[in-house]
Protein backbone atom coordinates (compact mmCIF):
# COMPACT_ATOMS: atom_id res chain seq x y z
CA UNK A 1 0.00 0.00 0.00
CA UNK A 2 1.24 3.93 -0.48
CA UNK A 3 -0.35 6.73 0.69
CA UNK A 4 0.67 9.72 -1.27
CA UNK A 5 -0.35 13.46 -2.37
CA UNK A 6 -2.54 13.98 -5.26
CA UNK A 7 0.05 15.86 -8.21
CA UNK A 8 -1.62 19.08 -9.61
CA UNK A 9 -1.41 17.76 -12.90
CA UNK A 10 -4.29 15.04 -11.44
CA UNK A 11 -7.66 16.44 -12.12
CA UNK A 12 -8.84 13.95 -13.71
CA UNK A 13 -7.72 11.12 -11.13
CA UNK A 14 -9.77 13.55 -8.38
CA UNK A 15 -12.91 13.88 -10.38
CA UNK A 16 -12.64 9.74 -11.07
CA UNK A 17 -12.43 8.82 -7.64
CA UNK A 18 -15.28 11.22 -6.25
CA UNK A 19 -17.22 10.16 -9.08
CA UNK A 20 -16.48 6.56 -7.64
CA UNK A 21 -17.01 7.16 -4.32
CA UNK A 22 -20.28 9.39 -4.67
CA UNK A 23 -21.91 6.59 -6.77
CA UNK A 24 -20.52 3.68 -4.41
CA UNK A 25 -21.40 5.22 -0.87
CA UNK A 26 -24.15 8.48 -1.91
CA UNK A 27 -25.17 8.61 1.95
CA UNK A 28 -21.82 9.27 3.19
CA UNK A 29 -21.20 13.00 1.31
CA UNK A 30 -22.71 16.55 1.71
CA UNK A 31 -22.82 16.35 -2.46
CA UNK A 32 -24.39 13.82 -4.48
CA UNK A 33 -23.23 12.22 -7.83
CA UNK A 34 -25.80 14.26 -10.17
CA UNK A 35 -24.19 17.23 -8.88
CA UNK A 36 -20.60 16.54 -9.30
CA UNK A 37 -21.34 14.91 -12.74
CA UNK A 38 -22.38 18.05 -13.73
CA UNK A 39 -18.79 20.02 -12.88
CA UNK A 40 -16.98 20.37 -16.01
CA UNK A 41 -12.91 20.23 -16.27
CA UNK A 42 -11.84 23.51 -14.82
CA UNK A 43 -14.12 22.53 -11.83
CA UNK A 44 -11.91 19.53 -10.96
CA UNK A 45 -8.37 21.14 -12.60
CA UNK A 46 -9.64 24.17 -9.63
CA UNK A 47 -10.39 21.26 -7.11
CA UNK A 48 -6.74 19.92 -7.69
CA UNK A 49 -5.16 23.19 -7.71
CA UNK A 50 -6.90 24.07 -4.35
CA UNK A 51 -5.23 20.74 -2.60
CA UNK A 52 -2.03 20.71 -4.38
CA UNK A 53 -0.33 24.08 -3.04
CA UNK A 54 2.61 23.34 -1.16
CA UNK A 55 1.68 24.50 2.79
CA UNK A 56 -1.74 24.38 2.11
CA UNK A 57 -4.77 21.71 1.78
CA UNK A 58 -3.95 18.11 0.90
CA UNK A 59 -5.60 15.55 -0.80
CA UNK A 60 -4.15 11.94 -0.28
CA UNK A 61 -4.48 9.03 -2.44
CA UNK A 62 -4.68 4.93 -1.63
CA UNK A 63 -2.75 2.49 -3.90
CA UNK A 64 -3.13 -0.87 -3.97
CA UNK A 65 -0.32 -2.75 -6.30
CA UNK A 66 0.14 0.83 -7.87
CA UNK A 67 -4.18 1.27 -8.34
CA UNK A 68 -5.94 4.17 -6.58
CA UNK A 69 -8.39 2.67 -4.05
CA UNK A 70 -8.86 5.71 -1.77
CA UNK A 71 -9.32 9.17 -0.89
CA UNK A 72 -9.20 11.71 2.00
CA UNK A 73 -8.64 15.65 2.07
CA UNK A 74 -6.66 17.73 4.89
CA UNK A 75 -8.78 20.73 4.60
CA UNK A 76 -8.63 24.14 6.95
CA UNK A 77 -11.39 25.29 8.86
CA UNK A 78 -12.43 28.54 6.93
CA UNK A 79 -13.44 30.26 10.44
CA UNK A 80 -10.82 28.71 12.89
CA UNK A 81 -7.36 28.69 12.18
CA UNK A 82 -6.21 25.92 14.73
CA UNK A 83 -8.59 23.62 12.76
CA UNK A 84 -8.85 21.23 9.94
CA UNK A 85 -10.66 18.67 8.43
CA UNK A 86 -10.81 15.55 7.31
CA UNK A 87 -13.34 15.52 4.38
CA UNK A 88 -14.46 13.48 1.20
CA UNK A 89 -12.86 9.96 2.77
CA UNK A 90 -13.16 6.80 0.93
CA UNK A 91 -12.12 3.63 0.26
CA UNK A 92 -13.38 1.17 -2.09
CA UNK A 93 -14.92 -1.66 -1.00
CA UNK A 94 -12.57 -4.60 -2.49
CA UNK A 95 -9.71 -2.61 -0.76
CA UNK A 96 -11.30 -2.17 2.82
CA UNK A 97 -10.24 -4.36 5.68
CA UNK A 98 -7.05 -4.27 4.82
CA UNK A 99 -5.50 -1.02 6.61
CA UNK A 100 -6.15 1.69 3.84
CA UNK A 101 -8.51 3.71 5.93
CA UNK A 102 -6.38 4.26 9.06
CA UNK A 103 -3.18 4.68 6.75
CA UNK A 104 -5.12 7.58 5.07
CA UNK A 105 -6.30 9.02 9.04
CA UNK A 106 -2.94 8.82 9.66
CA UNK A 107 -1.51 10.59 6.53
CA UNK A 108 -4.23 13.23 7.41
CA UNK A 109 -3.60 13.50 11.08
CA UNK A 110 0.13 14.10 9.91
CA UNK A 111 -0.53 16.54 7.84
CA UNK A 112 -2.76 18.69 10.38
CA UNK A 113 0.39 18.30 12.91
CA UNK A 114 2.47 19.94 10.43
CA UNK A 115 0.77 22.78 10.25
CA UNK A 116 0.31 23.09 13.39
CA UNK A 117 -3.25 22.74 13.80
CA UNK A 118 -4.90 21.97 17.56
CA UNK A 119 -7.85 19.84 16.24
CA UNK A 120 -9.16 18.01 13.26
CA UNK A 121 -12.98 17.37 12.57
CA UNK A 122 -15.32 15.36 10.38
CA UNK A 123 -18.36 14.20 9.95
CA UNK A 124 -19.66 10.48 9.81
CA UNK A 125 -23.30 9.49 8.92
CA UNK A 126 -25.19 7.68 11.49
CA UNK A 127 -25.42 4.27 10.88
CA UNK A 128 -22.22 3.75 9.46
CA UNK A 129 -20.87 1.78 12.38
CA UNK A 130 -17.62 0.59 10.44
CA UNK A 131 -16.41 4.57 9.54
CA UNK A 132 -17.17 5.34 13.24
CA UNK A 133 -15.00 2.24 14.60
CA UNK A 134 -11.84 3.47 11.96
CA UNK A 135 -12.35 6.73 12.91
CA UNK A 136 -12.38 5.71 16.63
CA UNK A 137 -9.31 3.65 16.33
CA UNK A 138 -7.65 6.54 14.59
CA UNK A 139 -8.38 8.59 17.97
CA UNK A 140 -11.35 10.83 16.58
CA UNK A 141 -14.09 11.21 19.59
CA UNK A 142 -17.83 12.12 19.35
CA UNK A 143 -18.34 16.05 20.09
CA UNK A 144 -22.29 15.38 20.40
CA UNK A 145 -22.72 17.88 17.25
CA UNK A 146 -25.56 16.20 14.67
CA UNK A 147 -26.79 18.02 11.86
CA UNK A 148 -28.88 16.80 8.48
CA UNK A 149 -26.88 15.25 5.48
CA UNK A 150 -26.40 17.58 2.75
CA UNK A 151 -27.54 15.38 0.25
CA UNK A 152 -30.21 13.27 1.98
CA UNK A 153 -32.11 15.63 4.99
CA UNK A 154 -33.82 12.49 6.28
CA UNK A 155 -30.31 10.99 7.43
CA UNK A 156 -28.11 12.31 10.30
CA UNK A 157 -24.42 12.67 10.40
CA UNK A 158 -22.32 12.86 13.30
CA UNK A 159 -19.20 15.43 14.15
CA UNK A 160 -16.46 14.01 15.41
CA UNK A 161 -13.00 15.34 16.71
CA UNK A 162 -9.17 14.46 17.45
CA UNK A 163 -7.19 16.90 19.71
CA UNK A 164 -3.78 17.22 17.96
Amino acid sequence: MRIRDLEPHEWALIRELRLRALAESPDAFARTLAEALGENDAYWVRLAGSVTKPGGQVMRVAELDGRPVGLAFGLFDKERAATGHVGGMWVEPEARGRGVGLALLASVIAWGRSRALDRLELWVTEGNGTAMRLYERAGFADTGRRDALASNPALQIIQMALNL
